[in-house]
């Protein structure tokens, strides 16, 4: 049933079929941004070749030892990288966001920032920012071309010529940083630690964890203490680390790191002891879980600022005592209560971090986006979904309809996650490729050659097969206005309103429970338009209906969703899921 499904959504797409490593371009001539990123895609490792890595294991250290040999044959040495003072972090969940706080915090001390982050969203200019800004297309160009030019002057054929996609704009970052004269750079690992392209520096001002969990096994390993060993990794002797409060096993594996490592380990207090005795805090990024986040990045800026001489500056105030006893972690100690500057309170709240528990309100609908993957951010996503959106009693004048609109990539377990999604009671859920438009001519800023067609297509068949299973266990979902789907027999056809493919029901109703109405769509704008049905003004509407609907589900779901007063919708399991709605949703983003 899922390679008939695959056959016929493959039709719908007109005929995308699957996506090998391009041919790497010939050198541009002139340094046009698109140019540049059509040649940057060409270093994308293709679907094949990840599979194939995974099964021979190379040798990690070595794939560090040939970050080195390409960054000097770019024209950079190690050592350079040791005037960038970088503040380094990695974790599981939330690094990105202490990130963004702790580089927020810094640049209103006046300080000129480098922030270099993965994935992006809509741009990959968004991986290299300069004082909040994602590099502009101008420099984006030029520091490209810089990089690529050397690489290729310098190849040897004896060797890989050129770098991996990540690696490559992990050492574009660093030259970035370096001629732009920034004070400060802040480094999000990408993968791991230990054997993270980004782990080439040899002296950063402080460390980071961020909460540990698990994801990318196939990598780092199926426990959270041996992903701590990897995370562990980025500690460097006499480079003070801090990280949240973490279960005892894996906290224990960042202790013996740091101890074999020699870096002083410091656990963070809650955020609630910096509010003793004074108001809240408030945080510019939403939900619970960013606390701990923020307690992150208020030791990572206060450190930095004490060890590049800013200790006696005025806002720096001394150390409190806190208001209550905190708890105690075994063998690391607490790190400092302090009363947060000025500077620092201001940087929390103007904190902003696109995708991470994003609400954009437009008209009807209101959008609720959160690119959680493990499950420990998932489970704070449906915390934050029904704080931020289940909390509201529902339109006297109406109806509310809830969607999900979820995929999910790599190696996760999709059926934990989705598991974890069924408190928010979804009317509706919506499975989709995290491909934006239909056809391959779309922003190369988004192609992505790691996964096949066949491959995404697939994950989205089973996540909607796995959703219905969990919903039959869970004895059925509550949709009181609901009316049950006709029984219909073998595959439907494309939607012919949506100019064929964008509701497909791509398994039979009769295989599913009457009470889990779900859809697949081939790409995001035709899933989009069909949960909006013209209610978002930012969104072209359906075309007129021009007969009756080939899809039950889809014809019922349209008329409710039309109908209702309020439209809910939680995006969520993939950052890249969130990029390519944001880049519909939002086009100035774009830009």
């Amino acid at each position: 049933m899922v390679a008939r499904g695959l056959r016929a959504l493959r039709a719908a797409a007109g005929g995308r079929g699957r996506r090998g490593l391009s041919t790497r371009p010939a050198r541009a001539p002139a340094a046009d941004y698109q140019d540049a990123i059509r040649t940057l895609n060409s270093l994308q490792t293709n679907a094949s070749f990840l599979e194939q890595l995974r099964r021979e294991r190379p040798d990690p250290r070595a794939q560090l030892e040939a970050m080195r040999g390409f960054l000097e044959r770019s024209g950079l040495q190690v050592e350079d990288l040791d005037g960038l003072n970088i503040i380094h972090v990695t974790g599981t969940k939330g690094k990105g966001s202490a990130c963004a706080f702790t580089e927020r915090i810094l640049r209103g001390y006046g300080l000129k920032t480098g922030f270099y982050s993965s994935p992006h969203l809509v741009q990959v200019r968004e991986r290299i920012r300069i004082n909040g800004q994602p590099l502009s297309k101008e420099l984006f160009s030029k520091y490209f071309w810089l990089v690529y030019n050397r690489l290729e002057e310098t190849k040897d054929p004896a060797q890989a010529s050129m770098p991996a996609y990540f690696r490559f704009l992990t050492i574009m970052a660093f030259h970035v940083f370096l001629q732009e004269k920034v004070d400060l750079a802040v480094l999000e690992v990408g993968i791991g630690g230990a054997y993270d392209c980004t782990n080439i520096i040899r002296t950063p001002v402080v460390c980071g964890v961020s909460s540990l969990g698990i994801d990318h096994t196939s990598i780092l390993g199926d426990t959270v203490e041996k992903i701590a060993w990897q995370k562990g990794g980025i500690f460097k002797p006499g480079v003070p680390a801090f990280t949240v409060p973490q279960p005892e096993r894996p906290l224990e594996v960042l202790r013996d790191r740091a101890r074999e490592l020699g870096c002083p380990l410091y656990v963070c207090p809650e955020l609630d002891a910096f509010e003793a005795g004074s108001q809240a805090l408030e945080l510019g990024l939403a939900g619970g879980h960013q606390r701990s986040n923020a307690a992150l990045a208020l030791q990572l800026a206060r450190t930095w600022l004490q060890r590049r001489g800013y200790e006696a500056g005025p806002e720096v105030l001394p150390e409190v005592p806190p208001s209550a006893e905190l708890p105690a972690q075994p063998s690391v100690p607490l790190a400092p209560v302090f009363r947060p500057s000025d500077a620092m309170i201001q940087g929390l709240r103007d904190t902003e971090w696109l995708g991470r528990t994003q609400v954009l309100p437009h008209g009807a609908v209101t959008w609720y986006l959160d690119g959680a993957h493990t499950t420990s951010s998932v489970q704070a996503c449906v915390r934050w979904f029904r704080q931020a959106a289940l909390g509201h009693d529902k339109p006297q004048d109406g109806s509310e309809v809830r969607v999900l609109l979820f995929n999910a990539t790599g190696d996760r377990d999709t059926a934990a996650l989705l598991k974890l999604l069924l408190p928010c009671h979804f009317d509706y859920a919506v499975f989709c490729p995290n491909f934006t438009e239909l056809s391959v001519s779309g922003s190369a800023d988004q192609q992505n050659f790691n996964v096949t067609l066949e491959n995404a297509l697939t994950r989205c068949l089973e996540n909607q097969k796995t959703w219905g299973r969990l919903l039959e266990e869970k004895g059925g979902q509550e949709t009181p206005w609901l009316p049950p789907p006709r029984q219909v027999g073998g595959l439907l056809e494309p939607d012919p309103l949506r100019g064929g493919g964008a509701a497909l029901l791509l398994v039979p109703p009769a295989e599913r429970p009457l009470n889990s109405p779900s859809l697949v769509f081939p790409c995001l704008s035709h899933a989009l338009q069909w949960i909006a049905q013209g209610r978002d003004p930012h969104l072209p509407a359906p075309p007129p209906k021009g007969g009756a609907h080939p899809q039950p589900v889809a014809s019922s779901g349209a008329v409710l969703l039309r109908e209702a007063a309020t439209i809910r919708v939680l995006v969520t399991g993939s950052l890249h899921l969130v990029g390519g709605v944001l880049k519909l949703l939002d086009p100035s983003l774009s830009q």
